[in-house]
């Protein structure tokens, strides 16, 4: 079968199309025929071995490869349908459309991928492409993940900083499904695409830090890596609520101390992607209350531009690659 190929770690040229062995399925897993796979920034991180958070590059090192990745094959999120079944699979039918994740075996940027039935894969929402399925489970799942820890009720002030990436525009429809008021914050060039999704108020960062602006919020969902931590906890009101996509270490041991002052509560627990979270999301796509959104497509040959358009962040929302 035909993928794209990560052989050595390096900038996005290395990707190529290849040639790689069929997978066949165990007697718990199924064959998926990939349609469409999400280019990440997590696959982009992998592909360099450059990490925004670097805490865990050691154990991630020797997981995935010390001097190449075990792997060749990346791609976490996909959309797709069921080819084969092990002899043990019940919950599935050859033909099924599918979309989910392949968590840490990667390989969704392969025409054919085999995965335990067991794992985060869901009947693919009726109403959109496989392309926009491949972009709903990474950031929808990490989005609601974050966001029902803050328990948000209707007139909340949440901000989102970082929300125009796959997370945040999820987090931004999310939010404002569940009836608060969200203030968004990002480049200014992402502005209108923004404001389509939702947002009531937009911040953009080169001009103004949200946490100097004397404005206080029920919750804050931080995707930036070098946010000021004690700046967001003092924008928060009492009893709020901050999320961090994005920990660092020190975040991560902060984050042990439960409350910061009147109450102010951290969250930093990464995103369980399950079964019931993923169906919640598609249940929400087929009543049109969010929908996934897609800067560009890109086809297999044209991987090495998928990873430097995520690269760039000049994306609006998710960036796919058609598996063909």
């Amino acid at each position: 079968m035909k993928a794209i190929l990560c052989k050595q770690y390096g900038a996005p040229s290395v990707l190529h199309v290849g040639e790689v062995p069929k997978p066949v399925p165990k007697p718990n897993e199924i064959l998926i025929r990939v349609r469409a796979a999400e280019a990440t920034k997590a696959d982009c991180e992998m592909r360099a071995f450059k990490f925004a958070v670097k805490w865990f590059w050691l154990p991630l090192r020797l997981a995935m490869g010390i001097t190449k990745p075990r792997n060749p094959v990346l791609g976490g999120y996909f959309a797709g349908v069921v080819e084969a079944l092990g002899e043990q699979v019940t919950n599935f039918s050859v033909g099924d459309q599918i979309f989910g994740s392949t968590q840490m075996r990667f390989g969704a940027y392969g025409q054919y991928v085999c995965l335990p039935a067991s794992y985060t894969l869901v009947k693919k929402p009726s109403n959109i492409s496989f392309e926009q399925a491949a972009a709903v489970p990474l950031g929808g799942l990490n989005a609601l993940h974050f966001l029902s820890k803050a328990n948000i009720k209707p007139g909340d002030k949440v901000l989102i900083n970082g929300s125009g990436g796959s997370i945040g525009s999820f987090a931004l429809q999310i939010a404002k499904h569940w009836g608060a008021h969200v203030t968004a914050v990002d480049i200014g060039f992402k502005e209108n695409f923004i404001r389509s999704l939702g947002a009531d108020e937009f911040i953009d960062y080169t001009k103004t830090d949200f946490t100097r602006n004397g404005i206080s919020y029920d919750v804050i969902f931080d995707m930036v890596p070098n946010s000021s931590f004690e700046g967001c906890i003092a924008s928060l009101v009492p009893n709020g609520v901050y999320l961090i996509g994005n920990p660092r270490l020190t975040d991560l041991l902060k984050a042990n101390i439960k409350r910061y002052g009147k109450g102010r509560a951290v969250h930093v627990a990464f995103a369980r992607e399950t079964f019931e979270e993923l169906t919640t999301l598609k249940n929400m796509i087929e009543a049109e209350a969010i929908m996934p959104a897609v800067d560009k497509v890109y086809r297999m040959g044209q991987a090495a531009e998928a990873h430097m358009r995520v690269e760039t962040e000049r994306r609006l929302g998710s960036v796919v690659i058609v598996i063909s």
